[in-house]
């Protein structure tokens, strides 16, 4: 059986940056002494999402580059430990600010800089540049080649982000979070696993930290197995409020086998009827049009 151990870092982050550095190093060797193939860190690990009720100016001062020291001490563990990362970052892209993943392979190698296309422009994320497409990539694990794509929070609360990356080829979807994860957005996560045959891994900051409630989560998105007569929890890991770090073991050759047989993802869909989806010029039917 092939199984990859994903560790989620449900944690609290520190005052600074170099705190927030030191700690998730930590963190992710603590992850490896446990098995880890890969760790995930929640949204904005750089400065704990730390964004709200300060200056603008404040926060945006505290961005890093993706190719800066930051990010890199975290590709230079990974190939030490010989364990994938995916690190969270306020993003310094030239000169603007985004909230960003940086995912490492098990050498250090970076795989991509995925920056949060759907940003809460609601609110303070109006502030950040989002990102303009989702990255899938064969990322090579002690489990094999895996093929691996991300989103970030929000981006979670549209069903096209999952779908771009199930057709994408993704096979498992790295998701950092930070909000609180109730039962509305732990079904969102359910579905997007459900629908796209894809298994998705949250991580989450724990209810220490202000508007975070912990339940990091990891559904396998295989819903039905031969040898049961009905549908099963998708849902291999779910957890608490606290602070911790929580390893899952997904089992890629029961989800390769499924994609396989089953009718969900991209096996009977019609491309050709969903046109509206991109015609910028239909007016929505009851909710509000603002469009970038």
């Amino acid at each position: 059986m092939s199984t990859l151990k994903i560790a989620l870092l449900q944690i609290s982050p520190c005052d600074s940056l170099e705190e927030n550095l030191v700690k998730g190093l930590d963190a992710c060797r603590k992850a490896r002494a446990l098995g880890a193939d890969i760790a995930l860190f929640p949204e904005m690990w750089s400065n704990g999402y730390r964004i709200y009720d300060r200056p603008v100016a404040d926060w945006k001062a505290e961005a890093v580059a993706a190719d800066g020291d930051f990010a890199a001490a975290f590709g230079e563990l990974a190939r030490a430990l010989h364990m994938a990362v995916g690190i969270t970052l306020l993003e310094d892209f030239g000169g603007q600010p985004r909230n960003s993943m940086v995912l490492f392979d098990r050498f250090g190698r970076k795989q991509f800089t995925y920056a949060k296309v759907h940003t809460c422009d609601f609110d303070v994320e109006a502030n950040l540049l989002p990102g303009e497409d989702f990255y899938v990539a064969d990322l090579d694990t002690a489990a094999g080649s895996v093929k691996v794509g991300a989103m970030i929070c929000y981006d979670r609360e549209f069903p096209e982000s999952a779908r771009i990356l199930m057709l994408k080829g993704a096979e498992l979807i790295l998701v950092p979070n930070a909000c609180p994860m109730e039962i509305n957005r732990l079904a969102q996560l359910r579905a997007r696993a459900f629908e796209n045959m894809t298994a998705i891994a949250t991580c989450n900051y724990p209810a220490s930290v202000p508007d975070c409630n912990g339940g990091s989560s990891v559904f396998d998105g295989v819903a039905y197995l031969p040898e049961l007569e009905g549908s099963r929890d998708t849902c291999i890991l779910q957890t608490g409020a606290d602070e911790g770090i929580f390893l899952a073991e997904l089992d890629l050759d029961q989800l390769r086998s499924y994609r396989q047989t089953e009718v969900h993802g991209n096996a009977y869909r019609r491309p050709r009827k969903y046109g509206m989806l991109t015609e910028t010029a239909v007016s929505p039917p009851f909710i509000r049009d603002i469009r970038r």
